[in-house]
């Protein structure tokens, strides 16, 4: 964007008052990383349901619930929408998911992080290749895994949390709609700016600049353009 789009500027001070008013939402801040010590704290007490043995797609053929684990105590599953015999998925799942490049961060914490779609498993690893997704995909297309954790057949994305006892396989946590901004990266750099998402629903001064939500939104198409084949390294 022109940077000589907008004439809605932020008011400018010296040092001194924007020091005090920087402080003064620090502690706005603070309080804010406190709440969420506190809340993952609760996470962590939540109790935990057990599954039945589900048996999905993978890559290699049908694969357990338990073997996604792939020999880890904990897994986390994005649940990428899919629409059926379309060319083009879910713009924001697409978006999302395609940040996660680098997972081995996760080996000393004993887990995994997997995307789990209602697309049938060759359209769903076609279109993994062609969006340059890095993640390890899996098929609940012919298992009710998907319906039962809350990401039914033309419904929306989800997160779940799942822990592994041995061979027996526990939901801990799941959430959904902008419950799933905690993971991403994208979001909280884009709120750090002074303009923020620019989306018409944000609180922000008059004269900012806003747009229809969405719109600042990658497609499909532009992710596989940035990673799919063909791409620059």
């Amino acid at each position: 964007m022109d940077s000589t789009t907008t004439a809605a500027l932020p008011p400018v001070t010296d040092a001194h008052h924007w020091r005090r008013q920087l402080d003064e939402l620090r502690i706005r801040e603070k309080a804010a990383t406190r709440e969420l010590d506190a809340i993952a704290a609760q996470r962590r007490r939540l109790p935990m349901v057990e599954m039945p043995d589900y048996v999905l797609q993978s890559a290699d053929g049908p694969v357990a619930l338990a073997d996604l684990f792939q020999g880890r105590r904990q897994l986390i599953t994005y649940h990428h929408m899919w629409w059926p015999g379309k060319d083009w998925q879910c713009p924001g799942c697409t978006g999302f998911t395609s940040q996660f490049t680098r997972l081995d961060f996760l080996d000393p914490y004993d887990a995994r992080f997997v995307i789990v779609t209602q697309g049938e498993i060759g359209e769903a690893l076609a279109y993994r290749e062609k969006v340059g997704n890095r993640m390890d995909w899996y098929s609940t297309h012919d298992s009710p895994f998907g319906a039962d954790v809350d990401a039914p057949p033309g419904g929306g994305f989800a997160v779940n949390v799942f822990l592994r006892d041995g061979d027996k396989v526990y939901r801990t946590w799941h959430t959904n709609g902008r419950g799933t901004e905690q993971l991403t990266h994208t979001f909280p750099l884009i709120d750090l700016l002074p303009y923020g998402r620019q989306e018409e629903w944000q609180d922000s001064p008059a004269g900012w600049p806003q747009n229809p939500t969405y719109e600042g939104w990658g497609g499909s198409e532009d992710i596989a353009r940035l990673y799919g084949p063909g791409h620059e390294e």
